[in-house]
């Protein structure tokens, strides 16, 4: 069973023009954690609604006791990654970092650009010792890795780089929407990082045009009725349906594996040259959509 915790912001840290990092910390986090890597683990915040009141849930039933409050207590969930943690015990903390998106924001970057010391959420998160699901960064034995996301998957690419062995090597793919949104990333040596500035370009173009050009394909998008805002594809599940190849989530053969997440469109775009234009085994790549240009995100 998973953690629900009540959190206060420690501290506000404006990273760059479109992130902002929060450190979350409270007594509840005392048992939050897991059993290896952090790598892409996601959780839930809990934002307050209009009310600005925290709801009473229950950990064993949070989700429907969510669904059964009135508008004014409800608020949003959204999913986010860890950024980070620090200490341990009942001092542990957590780093979240937040994509502030120009114009209209959603609840998680509104709440965020006016977050301050003291100010609470709740959290869903992991509690060390059990299951709780939500990592899909998994490369088994390969050596060879393409990390590939827009600025909704910086924050995930940043924690699995650290956390890598010194002896992968590979090639990281970061669209983000300007330059001085570039972050300095602990990663293996031998591993290649292309930071990739959209500065007004079309979502998704930059990153997918830097892919195609590395891999040798010119990259075509998909079209609109082909790209599901929800698309999610490991080597394990797959939200369209599809009947996926049976083994072992480690990937086969030549030792190369592929976690490629952001926009919908892009991830979609990808998937179809990767897998259906370059062959790479669907139990060798992880794709998974974080959001959608124009949809409403639904948590």
């Amino acid at each position: 069973m998973p953690l629900l915790a009540r959190v206060a912001v420690r501290s506000v840290e404006r990273l760059s023009p479109s992130f902002v990092r929060l450190e979350l910390g409270g007594d509840d986090l005392a048992d939050f954690g897991v059993d290896g890597p952090f790598y892409d683990q996601r959780i839930k915040l809990l934002f307050p609604g209009p009310s600005g009141r925290l709801p009473e849930l229950r950990i064993e039933s949070w989700w429907e006791d969510f669904l059964a409050l009135p508008e004014p207590d409800r608020g949003a969930i959204r999913t986010y990654t860890v950024a980070g943690v620090r200490g341990e015990g009942i001092e542990t903390t957590m780093l979240v970092d937040f994509v502030l998106h120009p114009g209209a924001h959603g609840p998680g970057s509104a709440w965020a650009a006016e977050a301050g010391v003291g100010d609470e959420l709740l959290t869903v998160v992991p509690k060390r010792g059990e299951h709780f699901g939500g990592i899909e960064f998994e490369p088994g034995d390969a050596r060879r890795i393409m990390l590939v996301g827009d600025e909704t998957a910086l924050p995930a690419i940043a924690q699995i780089v650290r956390e890598l062995p010194a002896s992968v090597t590979g090639s990281v793919f970061i669209e983000v929407p300007c330059a001085e949104d570039v972050q300095p990333l602990e990663a293996p040596p031998m591993m290649e990082i292309f930071w990739l500035p959209r500065d007004g370009r079309p979502v998704g173009a930059p990153v997918a045009e830097a892919v195609g050009s590395f891999l040798g394909f010119a990259p075509t998008p998909a079209p609109e009725d082909d790209v599901d805002p929800d698309v999610w594809e490991t080597p394990t599940y797959s939200s369209s349906g599809e009947l996926l190849p049976p083994g072992d989530v480690a990937p086969a053969g030549d030792g190369r594996y592929a976690w490629i997440a952001g926009e919908s469109g892009m991830v979609t775009t990808l998937r179809r040259h990767l897998v259906n234009d370059l062959g790479l085994p669907r139990n060798q790549v992880a794709f998974m959509g974080y959001w959608r240009e124009g949809v409403a995100m639904r948590g």
